[in-house]
């Protein structure tokens, strides 16, 4: 498959973009032609760099248009707290949004994500407050925890970023209105993994509101319930996950009315697949979410190739940089832990 035009020229250094506030960093990221997964879908396959964000993930989105939102209603006040339960990073995007508007942050996460999205968020100023991971239903789920740390906060907002439509709203204004310019128009397809369903939705809602026949595919792991709700409507969830951050056992806020036409099931050992070729082929370091997403992106456009007898274009998202999972997934140690494959340069053998 044809690759795009090569880098720029010198002659065209105008064209790169100077930012006149940090936050102003956040977003516009650049869509990379994915060599890997196009071929092995038959089409294009497209993601969408959010791992370039100040945060190093694509939950800065949601965590400027959270507090801009709660700063517009009047809600977040000058000098005020920012609390907000979070798998670690819509934690980091407000730490930082935070520091850069004058806000106190304070975070619960469960105890089970890795260190290093631990050990960045106290880099970072936030106060970090660590529960034992446990059921939505229990009081004590680090959702409900944040909740009631906000109630109990003089001046503090709670984000809740899984029922805070701001946070899809974000990505129908922005990430949407991105790919639809970056891709010309020319997209048949957009699909992800779902931790708050505030980039599928938001994304989905923003693209078909150029194109209702761009489809939009739910990207779920084992151990969500997601792809079993729209593949026959019972929350139903199968296995188990090592990745952080998504994997969703209701329909939140941001979830509800989200234009969904089909749904896949990727499992960690297909997901960790990707993630070991983007990094061996194309010098890309991601996450797991990242791989699984990919391994969607490929199921999605073979779906597409057959149905519409053409080349395809979808789109993914590349959602946060490996380097926040060094003691995790590129620890051969701990894959062999969790009883997952581990990646032949951490295991002593080199490819040819």
């Amino acid at each position: 498959m044809p690759l795009p035009a090569a880098l720029p020229s010198f002659s065209d250094m105008n064209a790169i973009p100077v930012r006149e506030r940090s936050l102003d960093l956040i977003g516009n990221t650049p869509l990379v032609l994915l060599e890997g997964p196009s071929a092995e879908a038959g089409c294009e396959i497209w993601g969408k760099c959010e791992f370039l964000n100040p945060g190093g993930s694509v939950k800065d989105r949601a965590a400027l248009a959270i507090v801009r939102d709660a700063e517009a209603s009047g809600e977040l006040k000058p000098g005020g707290t920012i609390v907000e339960g979070t798998a670690g990073n819509t934690g980091i995007g407000l730490a930082l949004v935070g520091n850069a508007l004058g806000y106190r942050t304070i975070i619960v996460m469960p105890d089970n994500q890795s260190p290093e999205k631990m050990d960045t968020l106290r880099a970072l100023g936030a106060e970090l407050v660590l529960v034992p991971p446990t059921k939505y239903s229990d009081c004590n789920h680090f959702v409900h925890t944040s909740r009631r740390l906000a109630e109990e906060t003089p001046g503090a907002i709670w984000a809740n970023q899984f029922d805070n439509t701001a946070n899809r709203k974000g990505h129908i204004e922005t990430t949407a209105e991105e790919i639809w310019q970056q891709m010309d128009g020319r997209i048949d397809g957009f699909t992800c993994s779902v931790g708050t369903g505030g980039t599928l939705a938001g994304v989905g809602m923003g693209l078909k509101s150029h194109n209702e026949d761009v489809v939009i595919a739910l990207t779920d792991p084992h151990g969500a319930a997601l792809y079993s709700h729209y593949a026959t409507g019972e929350l139903k969830a199968e296995g188990n996950s090592v990745a952080e951050g998504i994997g969703q056992g209701r329909i939140t806020g941001n979830l509800e009315g989200a234009p969904i036409d089909t749904q896949f099931r990727v499992s960690d050992e297909e997901g960790l697949e990707w993630v070991a070729r983007l990094l061996r082929e194309e010098g890309l370091c991601l996450g797991l979410s990242s791989g699984i997403n990919v391994a969607g992106a490929v199921l999605l456009g073979k779906q597409l190739a057959r149905e519409r007898d053409k080349d395809a274009r979808v789109v993914t998202v590349l959602c946060d940089t490996g380097f926040r999972y060094l003691s995790t997934l590129y620890n051969g140690e701990w894959l062999r832990s969790k009883s997952l494959p581990v990646f032949d340069w951490l295991d002593g053998r080199q490819q040819g």
